[in-house]
C-alpha cells in the first residue's frame, strides 16, 4: 500500500511539472504573436454618417466626424500577383501626428497611422471566417489575411519615401 501510495505522489509530481513547464513555454512563445486579440477600433454612429457624406448632428457627447477617403479595394485575383495591387501613395499626408487611413478588404480592415515618413499599425480585424498574421520592421509593415487557399495582402513600405500602402490579393 505504502509502494503505491509513493508511485502516485511521484506520478502527480511529475505531471504537475511538466504541465506547468509546458504551459509556461507555449505561453511565453504564443505572448506579442497574432494570437493576441485584435485592438480595432469601435464603429460610432458619428463614423458611419462621415461614411455616407451626410453632415453630422451636433450633441454634448458627440464629435466631429474625420473626414475620410474611400480605401482602394483589390482588383479581381489573376494569377499574377503583381497585376491585382493596388497602390496608394499619401505624398501630400499628414501633418506632425500623420493621417488615420483605413483599408477594407475581402479578408479584414486594416487601419495604419501615415506620418511623412514613417507608419504604424493602428489596428487589424479580419471578416468572418479569415485569419491574420502580422509582420512589422523598422521599414515596412505587412498584415496578411487567409482563409483556405484566398490570401489577402496589406503591405504598408515606407524605407524610400513616404508611405505608401498595397493591397493584394493572392
Amino acid at each position: 500500500m505504502r509502494r503505491g501510495l509513493v508511485h502516485v505522489l511521484a506520478w502527480t509530481l511529475a505531471t504537475g511539472a511538466a504541465v506547468t513547464l509546458s504551459w509556461w513555454g507555449v505561453h511565453t512563445v504564443m505572448a506579442g504573436t497574432a494570437y493576441d486579440p485584435p485592438r480595432a477600433l469601435p464603429l460610432t454612429a458619428g463614423d458611419a454618417r462621415a461614411q455616407r457624406s451626410e453632415p453630422p448632428t451636433a450633441s454634448a457627447t458627440s464629435r466631429p466626424a474625420p473626414t475620410r477617403t474611400p480605401a482602394p479595394t483589390p482588383s479581381p485575383q489573376s494569377s499574377s500577383p503583381s497585376a491585382s495591387r493596388t497602390t496608394h501613395s499619401p505624398a501630400a499626408a499628414g501633418g506632425p501626428s500623420g493621417q488615420v487611413r483605413s483599408y477594407d478588404t475581402d479578408g479584414g480592415r486594416v487601419v495604419f497611422d501615415l506620418g511623412k515618413t514613417s507608419a504604424s499599425l493602428v489596428s487589424a480585424t479580419p471578416g468572418a471566417g479569415w485569419s491574420m498574421q502580422v509582420w512589422k520592421t523598422e521599414s515596412w509593415i505587412r498584415v496578411e489575411f487567409a482563409s483556405g487557399a484566398d490570401r489577402v495582402s496589406v503591405f504598408c513600405t515606407w524605407h524610400d519615401g513616404p508611405p505608401r500602402v498595397e493591397v493584394g490579393t493572392y
